[in-house]
């Protein structure tokens, strides 16, 4: 499915101007592209990128990119979003991963969440809501039947400009059962952002602060009786229904790939950063010539470009396969949710070959020095390979209920 540019007003959602298309939408995240990579030492000092991005974001649309058209949105679908997300992580990995993450969950509001809800939500068509799939907290029924809800959720990426929060809270059971998930969305005004974050190896200017709540209140139409990951993409779904068939994917594939465009696109940053190196720096050894002329260096920048690109062709395949389940409605089943998860999780590990092989260690010592684009990236990505998800959930039990799913033994 190829998702056409729709009239909605412009990035700002004014409706008496046209819509961007796709090629403008990208032209300008192409535009900040040096901007982002002279500004990656203030973005990691700040835990987050700078006032003065947040607003070249917002004037630019990126964040109504997913947000439908009838909510003030440009409704211009996952592959546009995850293009503009990757061309910013190639430049800044901090600040790719904070827009990513703070404005891809549009897409799970509007697909999951009922009309009332959603037309409450996203309102002001900009729309960032960080997330956790960890449940955190507690959620309890408070007398006017919505919730009250306390907790504390870590690593909630986009939190510094965020409008809202996405969030899963446990319900205590009843007469001893087991405490169940509950899905909700926060408003700004409902919870706290946390002084917790800068101090990782790497992603340090991510925004993925922690977030609180203390007696919060969310309304019984912003929650739902499910974890986000388990939801089946094979049953209708409101957005669908309200929307088109963009907003009935599955949640579970479509979270993991974010996290493998982002890795290509830092990738691609590390494999920029390497070719400047090749046509500035000698070899070490005589007969001293640049390194773009060396076989050695010619063979170990190859080998990551094979890589790099192969991981780009994929993660673009498998958005084409998730939009075409997209159009087919229940085909989109479990396990093709699953499949494209674990398509994802090859994805992310190409890219990291590709830095930790062979540019990593064959640029020089000079180019590892702190704040270097290569050494930034290698941290950056190192600290993807410690996101609970990527590194305890994708490769444990998503593969194990891929094979069960498949098989029948589930």
């Amino acid at each position: 499915m190829t998702v056409t540019e729709r009239s909605a007003g412009d990035g700002r959602g004014a409706p008496d101007e046209p819509a961007p298309t796709r090629r403008e939408v990208l032209a300008r995240a192409e535009a900040m592209v040096p901007r982002l990579v002279a500004a990656q030492a203030e973005t990691e000092r700040l835990t987050h990128y700078s006032q003065e991005t947040h607003e070249a974001f917002t004037e630019a649309g990126f964040y109504r990119l997913l947000v439908p058209r009838r909510f003030g949105g440009l409704e211009m679908g996952v592959r546009t979003f995850l293009d503009v997300s990757r061309t910013l992580a190639r430049a800044c990995p901090s600040t790719g991963w904070m827009f990513c993450l703070g404005a891809t969950h549009a897409l799970a509001v509007a697909t999951l969440f009922g009309e009332r809800a959603q037309s409450e939500i996203l309102a002001d068509g900009d729309f960032v809501c960080p997330a956790t799939i960890v449940p955190g907290g507690e959620a309890r029924r408070h007398p006017d039947g919505g919730w009250e809800v306390e907790g504390t959720w870590r690593y909630c990426s986009g939190s510094p400009y965020a409008t809202h929060f996405l969030g899963h809270a446990l319900v205590p059971g009843e007469g001893g059962a087991p405490p169940s998930p509950l899905l909700f969305v926060a408003p700004r005004d409902q919870w706290e952002r946390l002084d917790d974050w800068g101090g990782q190896l790497g992603l340090r200017g991510s925004g993925s602060h922690g977030v609180a709540m203390r007696g919060a209140r969310v309304p019984d139409h912003w929650a739902l009786p499910v974890h986000l990951s388990e939801v089946s993409a094979a049953e209708d779904t409101p957005g669908r229904a309200l929307h088109g068939p963009h907003y009935g994917g599955g949640p579970l594939s479509f979270m993991n790939l974010e996290i493998a465009v982002l890795a290509v696109g830092m990738a691609q940053g590390a494999l920029d950063a390497y070719g400047e190196s090749m046509l500035s720096r000698n070899t070490l050894l005589p007969p001293f010539v640049k390194r773009a002329g060396d076989p050695d260096y010619q063979t170990w920048y190859g080998e990551a470009a094979g890589l790099i690109g192969t991981a780009e062709a994929a993660a673009n395949d498998a958005v084409r396969q998730w939009e075409e389940l997209c159009e087919g409605g229940a085909a989109f089943t479990r396990e093709e949710d699953l499949r494209l998860a674990a398509m994802c999780r090859q994805i992310i590990l190409l890219c990291w070959r590709a830095v930790e092989r062979y540019l990593f260690p064959t640029v020089g010592s000079s180019a590892l020095r702190h704040g270097e684009r290569i050494e930034r990236v290698w941290r950056d990505m190192s600290t993807l390979h410690g996101h609970t998800g990527i590194s305890v959930l994708l490769p444990t039990r998503a593969m194990r209920d891929l094979a069960r799913v498949r098989f029948g033994t589930a």
